[in-house]
């Protein structure tokens, strides 16, 4: 159907989408390198990816009787990051406006309109990110860009700023020409920046030590030896996207949306200790902090605020030490094991006379250890 393929097309590209492109719904190539992926055990505790893995092996699974993909790219390259000072955290550039699940679906559903007037019987599913679809290697099948060595889809033109969508349908399209080709060349600036190691060789990702993984999808303690690579990052990592010279003149994305918000490049963190529950909800209900919920971010609030310590700091740190939250108080506790102030010993006794969680408790114990060393 060229004349549907070619509204939806021009539709899109009003929407915003700087990307646009269709390919077959076929078996992903990339299938069983994701198996083994999986069995290597480098997804480490995203478990619904296993748990769904078949679903990946074809889009079908997806969408009953599909026949082709809509795949389409919006960029999210606002303004530069800026430095944090002392009590602030670096955040992902994707996570400095709205959730863009929610931008997305929304001009999806237009798209959804546009495709049911001129198909009225046809089945449709948009996907954002959320459905065991390959988005990227269905954006090499559409053109979109091909496959780089930090497992990113990169564009000449857009670079890897920009968010990938789908559009399912059991229509057929007029298919654009897959990128065969692989324009990272010999360069390995991504490999050699990645502050954990992660991407262990080229196209391959341990995510079990990815910060994005550790700040967003881990919902445990983040490992010892992995802490002080966090470095300064409270959600998030754009590390391996930041060295990569095709990101370099990407152009600005004037999407309203995604525009930074006040507060969140960088972010306080102090403050952050002293919202509750409901108070969190009320500030990050339906932006992308909301995936960690408070206390995944306050974990990762801790881990920066040890790694960069802030006198004034030490406040919202004990605030943290008496939390609710067995996991954000071992963060704490570990966090002001950094600290050099007189009172912090006398705060992590305290807390220790009355923990009950083991976890707490030792890294109460191994932080006390290293003060008294100190004396």
């Amino acid at each position: 159907m060229d004349g549907l393929t070619a509204l939806l097309k021009r539709e899109a590209r009003r929407l915003g989408f700087e990307l646009v492109g269709a390919c077959p719904a076929v078996a992903p190539p990339s299938f069983g390198r994701f198996r083994r992926w999986l069995e290597e055990g480098m997804a480490g505790r995203m478990d619904y990816l296993a748990d769904r893995a078949e679903a990946y092996a074809h889009p079908r699974h997806v969408l009953d009787g599909v026949q082709s993909i809509l795949m389409l790219g919006l960029g999210y390259r606002t303004a530069e990051p800026a430095l944090p000072k002392a009590g602030q955290g670096r955040v992902s550039r994707y996570a400095w406006g709205k959730d863009y699940h929610e931008v997305i679906r929304d001009k999806l559903r237009v798209l959804f309109e546009v495709h049911r007037r001129q198909a009225p019987e046809a089945r449709l599913r948009g996907v954002v990110d959320t459905a065991p679809v390959f988005e990227r290697e269905f954006g090499r099948l559409a053109g979109l860009g091909w496959i780089g060595k930090n497992t990113m889809l990169l564009n000449k033109r857009l670079g890897s700023w920009f968010f990938l969508a789908a559009l399912l349908s059991s229509e057929v399209f007029a298919y654009d020409v897959p990128e065969t080709g692989d324009y990272c060349g010999t360069c390995r600036a991504c490999l050699d920046a990645c502050p954990t190691g992660a991407l262990v060789e080229p196209y391959r990702l341990d995510a079990r030590k990815c910060l994005s993984y550790l700040t967003i999808e881990l919902r445990e303690a983040i490992p010892h030896e992995l802490r002080e690579a966090q470095d300064d990052w409270l959600f998030g990592c754009d590390v391996c996207q930041e060295v990569c010279p095709w990101n370099r003149r990407a152009p600005k994305s004037d999407e309203e949306a995604f525009q930074p918000s006040d507060d969140r490049n960088p972010v306080a963190l102090a403050e952050l200790f002293f919202r509750d529950e409901e108070s969190f909800r009320r500030h990050f209900l339906g932006t992308p902090f909301w995936r960690t919920r408070r206390r995944g971010l306050l974990r990762n609030a801790a881990m920066v605020l040890g790694n960069h310590p802030a006198e004034e700091a030490t406040g919202a740190l004990e605030q943290g030490l008496d939390d609710p939250s067995s996991l954000i108080r071992a963060a704490c506790a570990w966090a002001l094991g950094r600290y050099d102030a007189a009172e912090v010993k006398e705060m992590l006794r305290r807390r220790h006379a009355v923990e009950e969680n083991a976890m707490v408790r030792k890294e109460i114990e191994t932080a006390l250890e290293g003060k008294e060393g100190d004396d």
